[in-house]
């Protein structure tokens, strides 16, 4: 997380109470991404549709408060970051959004289909691997998810190459079958 952020003790509205307040949080930097301003943009240049490691860092801190630590991220939560994803045409965080993204998903969607998931702390940190926790077979996710990931993903201008190998590896050879019911839903481009 960068020092330039400043906490969310600053902006009391950032920090999250429960899973609901948390996505509303990301919704305010999401704004901050579309116009450059903000709470989260404050005491900084920021330029409209970018997307910076102090924009990756305020997520980051919504995502890990304490208040939501213990508990899955919710699909909501997940919209909110997708939606932070498609606007941000810019970006200067040196990948890190595109990985915290692909492990919220990937927290998302395992709790979901009703498999165990560590902490946030512990699952969507840099210092993490998403291969020591994450389903690495379609056959342990949900179907429903493996469709609503492939939803959120289809048709954006910005690929999230981390999310896509991610969902290539759900999709492996245990679920050929139901590759064959999502046509043309992914373009892993690979």
């Amino acid at each position: 997380m960068s020092a330039a952020a400043p906490k969310s003790a600053d902006s009391p509205s950032l920090e999250p109470s429960c899973r609901d307040t948390a996505a509303h949080a990301l919704s305010i930097v999401r704004d901050g991404v579309i116009t450059g301003e903000g709470p989260t943009t404050k005491g900084r240049v920021h330029f409209s549709r970018s997307l910076d490691v102090d924009d990756t860092a305020w997520c980051t801190r919504i995502l890990t408060a304490t208040a939501v630590n213990d508990q899955p991220v919710s699909r909501t939560e997940a919209e909110v970051l997708f939606e932070i994803n498609e606007a941000a045409t810019e970006r200067t965080d040196g990948g890190r959004f595109d990985d915290l993204l692909a492990k919220a998903v990937a927290h998302y969607a395992a709790s979901a289909s009703g498999l165990k998931v560590p902490p946030r702390s512990v699952a969507l940190s840099a210092d993490t691997e998403i291969e020591s926790w994450a389903p690495s077979y379609a056959s342990k996710v949900n179907s429903e998810m493996l469709e609503w990931i492939a939803g959120q993903m289809r048709g954006k201008r910005h690929n999230n190459r981390r999310l896509m190998a991610m969902v290539a590896t759900f999709l492996g050879a245990t679920a050929l079958p139901l590759a064959g019911q999502l046509p043309n839903v992914f373009d892993i481009g690979m």
